[in-house]
């Protein structure tokens, strides 16, 4: 049972932006409206915002006793505007009540939808949901929506009433062309079957026209384990308005549909309806819960979107279709195992919604997560996870794996790692060369061509640091034994002659060449943007190759770290750190790539620069090591004054006087961090692109290092100002935009968890600990290698109790005192600040450890 029910509500017009995606991870998924309508049907391996899938909603007929019987569609009332041409389509449902008032709340993975209408007797909730288990990949990537619909009757009179779940057979449709309606050219030889198997009821849908290789080749099944079912393959068929009409008038006299004969697949240019109708009744104050359930299968994924001819238009396949070849095989398996994935699902939500985090925090941390299942996401048929920044409405954005992008999120990464790991095997074991030059982009399937532009200075740096956050979370000395050479070669790319663009030409442990970042240009001379990237790769280098015995790289790593803190001295202005651009026309001119056809040189000095500026992105490399326990790289007080200049000069508690000629995320009297600022003067003509747009993924880093580095108020009012924005009014909570829907950069987000726990694991070091920003009591959700629980604070005692997979132990960082395992007490003794179990144990599902105790000091991470 979920201990909480839609912290953060919705009605009114807040309900408008509201689409909350319903799915698997690298399934596709079906979003769930703010109303109660299903939209965005994005399950046909492309995004597909704004397509909806005609005559494809729940209906409700009730009959109190003695009394006429009526219906409703389960939905809140359609709000104007009323723009189209033809009024609203039949298949929209336009003309059919609907509830009166309607109430969306939701937390991740759950969303609850309340409706209420004085004309219906009965008290309709709907639980929309899908299965997710941190830790598990599979069971997190079923191609499913849940609905669980709990009927209440709060009369004092008997209620019969009936559920009808109706979906159109999709058969032929790619997501993309305009459907409204039962009619479409490439529509026919639909098929839908009903089915019935161990308790099980429901229809599949495919077609028999699609041969198995085909695009658009799958199938679709909706199913219930309710008794009393009542199981129509097709509505019956007819021209105009007559289908719908049939259906509304033979439903809404008594909750039934009359038998209509099998006329088999559908004509050309036709599909069909299916319906499933569960019937109930309830005395005065009961109540009761239906389960439904909505499955597909579209195993055939293909690289439309490069046009490199070694991959363009190749088969790439689904890992979900491996497990499920057909949507009922899906149902099969959700009949059994419903109970069980359903009770994990909630002790994940519980754990993670009944921390004591901030409420910006959590909302921002678990909304964020829906972009994991959303088509920004994939995981092809090889089982490696790979993903678009974002996602269009019609194609996926910028594909795939980018490196300077992906650099910022961390939700994947703590909460799916064996698919993050995936990611480091294709980063160092094929886009990375002999010389140490990545691709910053991946090419699917792998081939050997690679993606054919210059490397990306940040990314290539994160993605290295990103090996040691994989490491220290599975401890695996296999994976990094096997991916470390490439990974030493990129490392050490940043100064080999085979570098064109010369990062560190000189090994002085600043970057001074051309750096390509993630705002799709190249910067020129040092700036603390790349080069923190580059310390703390070098940070994280030394650690990886002391583990390995390779101790001379290891020092001269450290020794080039720390030349580069001091070099780096030269962009301090004494507030901030900013660029010194360092360009010599003559020479490097020819080697500056125009981005968008604009010219890379005004009068021999480069475009698209910030020089004296204050960058919102000039320590994300600092904000990464804190998040893997590197401390600081830069000098501490330097950090810590650099922070508080980006939130005086960058943050605008109303954007109503800001001027921008770009990309508009955040505008009017909203709130928002600018991404670049020029407090001191200096503004370039033509700064780098993005430079006064606003970005959430950045906003919730920076609030992260401010937690970091001691500003803990200033993090959180930052996340607030930043998901305010998503307010159902003007924004889907569940959808945060960059270059694209559900962008990848705001999975930065979780790092605001980590920051406010004082989270730290190494799995290596078999050891843990957490430093909780705020005093007194305190709880929150945690992840640890193959493992997750709850943490807790009280009084002078501590507790780790593991509520999935299995922990190892050796170390709590940072503590001292007694301690026991699942109440017996255990050897442990002090060691530089920390507590050392005598002997490791393990945790498992249900076990605990409580330490009698107290911090042996300030846990700064450094």
């Amino acid at each position: 049972m979920l201990n909480s029910v839609g912290r953060r509500g919705f009605e009114g017009e807040a309900l408008r932006a509201i689409a909350f995606p319903l799915g698997g991870i690298g399934t596709g998924t079906v979003s769930l409206g703010g109303r109660g309508n299903l939209q965005d049907w994005e399950i046909l391996n492309h995004p597909a915002k704004g397509r909806d899938l005609p005559f494809t909603f729940f209906a409700l007929w009730f009959q109190p006793a003695g009394e006429p019987a009526g219906a409703r569609v389960m939905e809140g009332r359609i709000p104007p505007p009323y723009r189209e041409a033809h009024g609203i389509s039949p298949g929209r449902l336009g003309g059919l009540p609907r509830f009166r008032a309607a109430r969306f709340a939701g937390e991740y993975p759950f969303a609850w939808l309340d409706l209420e209408d004085p004309a219906v007797p009965l008290r309709p909730r709907l639980r929309a949901w899908n299965p997710m288990i941190p830790m598990d990949a599979d069971a997190s990537g079923i191609p499913c929506a849940l609905f669980d619909w709990r009927i209440q009757n709060p009369s004092n009179t008997a209620v019969d009433f009936a559920i009808a779940m109706n979906v159109m057979n999709p058969s032929g449709w790619d997501g993309a062309q305009p459907l409204d309606s039962r009619h479409a050219a490439f529509l026919g030889a639909n098929r839908n079957e009903a089915r019935e198997a161990g308790g099980l009821r429901g229809v599949q849908m495919s077609s028999d026209r699609l041969s198995p290789g085909e695009a658009a080749f799958g199938s679709l099944a909706i199913s219930t384990t309710w008794t009393e079912t009542q199981i129509r393959s097709q509505w019956r068929r007819g021209a105009w308005f007559d289908d719908l009409q049939a259906f509304w008038d033979d439903f809404r006299a008594d909750g039934r549909l009359d038998a209509v004969e099998d006329a088999g697949p559908s004509p050309d240019g036709q599909t069909d309806v299916a319906a499933l109708i569960t019937h109930a009744r309830l005395e005065p104050g009961e109540s009761v819960e239906i389960p439904f359930a909505l499955t597909w299968s579209f195993p055939n994924l293909f690289n439309t979107w490069n046009t490199e001819s070694s991959v363009a238009g190749k088969a790439l396949g689904n890992y979900y279709a491996r497990r499920f070849p057909d949507a009922w095989t899906a149902a099969e398996f959700l009949a059994r195992e419903r109970a069980e994935l359903e009770r994990v699902s909630a002790a994940f939500h519980d754990a993670l919604f009944t921390s004591t985090l901030p409420e910006a925090i959590l909302d921002a941390a678990s909304a964020n997560l829906g972009a994991i299942r959303s088509t920004t996401c994939t995981r092809t048929g090889d089982g490696r996870f790979n993903a678009f920044e974002g996602c269009g409405d019609a194609a996926g954005c910028c594909p795939m794996n980018c490196t300077h992008v992906w650099n910022y999120a961390q939700s994947v990464a703590f909460l799916y790692p064996e698919l993050e790991r995936t990611v480091r095997e294709t980063d160092f074991g094929h886009n990375t060369d002999a010389a140490g030059k990545m691709a910053f982009r991946t090419l699917l399937p792998l081939v050997e061509e690679r993606w054919a532009y210059r490397p990306a200075a940040d990314g290539q740096m994160g993605s290295i640091l990103r090996l040691y956050r994989e490491w220290r979370i599975c401890g695996d000395m296999d994976f990094l034994m096997r991916l470390w050479p490439r990974a030493k070669a990129a490392l050490e790319f940043a100064w080999s002659p085979a570098n064109s663009d010369g990062w560190d030409a000189d090994r002085d442990g600043v970057m001074e060449g051309i750096q390509h970042n993630t705002y799709d240009i190249e910067f020129v001379g040092p700036n603390t943007m790349c080069g923190a990237w580059y310390l703390a790769a070098l940070r994280a280098g030394a650690a990886m190759a002391d583990a390995l015995g390779e101790h001379d790289a290891a020092e001269a790593y450290r020794a080039l770290a720390q030349s580069g803190a001091l070099g780096y001295g030269a962009t301090w202005n004494g507030e901030y750190f900013d660029q010194t651009v360092a360009f010599n026309a003559e020479t490097q001119a020819g080697r500056l790539t125009p981005h968008g056809g604009s010219a890379p040189v005004d009068e021999g000095e480069p475009r698209y620069q910030y020089g004296a500026g204050c960058l919102a992105d000039q320590m994300a490399g600092q904000w990464f090591a804190r998040c893997v326990g590197l401390g600081h790289v830069l000098p501490e007080d330097r950090v810590k004054s650099s922070l508080a200049a980006i939130l005086r000069h960058n943050f605008r508690a109303t954007l109503e006087n800001h001027e921008s000629c770009q990309r508009t995320y955040a505008l009017n009297d909203e709130a928002g961090l600018l991404l670049c600022t020029w407090p001191r003067g200096g503004r370039p003509r033509f700064p780098f692109p993005y430079a006064d747009e606003i970005w959430s993924g950045v906003e919730y880093h920076v609030a992260a290092h401010l937690i970091y580095e001691g500003f803990a108020d200033e993090g959180v009012r930052l996340v607030k100002a930043a998901r305010a924005r998503f307010d159902g009014v003007h924004r889907n909570p569940w959808d945060e935009c960059e270059c694209g829907h559900h962008y990848a950069r705001s999975l930065s987000s979780w790092s605001l968890v980590l920051a406010w726990s004082g989270y730290r694991y190494s799995a290596p070091e078999a050891s843990i600990g957490f430093d909780p920003v705020a005093p007194g009591d305190f709880r929150c959700f945690f992840t640890a290698g193959e493992a997750w629980g709850v943490y807790e604070r009280r009084g002078g005692r501590q507790w780790l109790r593991v509520l999935w997979g299995r922990l190892a132990l050796r170390r709590w960082w940072g503590v001292a005192g007694e301690i026991a395992f699942n109440g017996a007490a255990i050897d442990a003794r002090p060691q530089a600040g920390d507590l050392v179990l005598a002997h490791p144990v393990t945790l498992a599902a249900g076990d605990t450890l409580v330490l009698e105790g107290m911090p042996t000091a300030a846990q700064s991470g450094a």
